[in-house]
């Protein structure tokens, strides 16, 4: 899917809660720094791993499914074969969240075609921590 730099900035800015599929807490893993990042940031994370119950000191959650309020954006830490089964379970949720964000080193030609032709923004093979660290940092989303 092609986006402008200023629509990610714009999304950016506007997000709230964010659900971070394959959450964990351990120390040196990327998917620890990004979610201590957002946290940190003021996003509301929501932690979905299928045998934690807690991770960063918040409730994890199994499945997207089981999250029992909105997100308006899915960020993946998970391989990219697993990526079409998430894309369809986000498919799934009411209200659809804003956007499917997989993380760097993470395409999947699948969940995209899976969501395509919905009403929310899929992200590959990009961190969301740096993306957004770079854009609002640059204002963009007041462009």
């Amino acid at each position: 899917m092609l986006y402008s730099e200023k629509e990610l900035a714009v999304l950016l800015a506007e997000v709230k809660t964010i659900a971070v599929v394959g959450a964990k807490d351990k120390p040196g893993q990327p998917v620890d720094k990004v979610g201590r990042y957002l946290i940190a940031a003021g996003f509301r994370v929501i932690p979905v791993h299928p045998k934690r119950a807690e991770v960063w000191g918040l409730a994890a959650y199994p499945t997207l499914r089981d999250i029992p309020e909105p997100v308006d954006l899915v960020n993946l830490f998970r391989a990219s074969d697993a990526c079409p089964d998430h894309a369809a379970e986000t498919l799934g949720l009411s209200p659809l969240p804003r956007c499917f964000w997989m993380q760097s080193g993470i395409v999947s030609p699948e969940a995209r075609r899976i969501l395509a032709g919905q009403a929310l923004l899929v992200v590959e093979d990009r961190c969301l921590m740096v993306e957004h660290q770079r854009l609002l940092s640059r204002g963009l989303a007041h462009v």
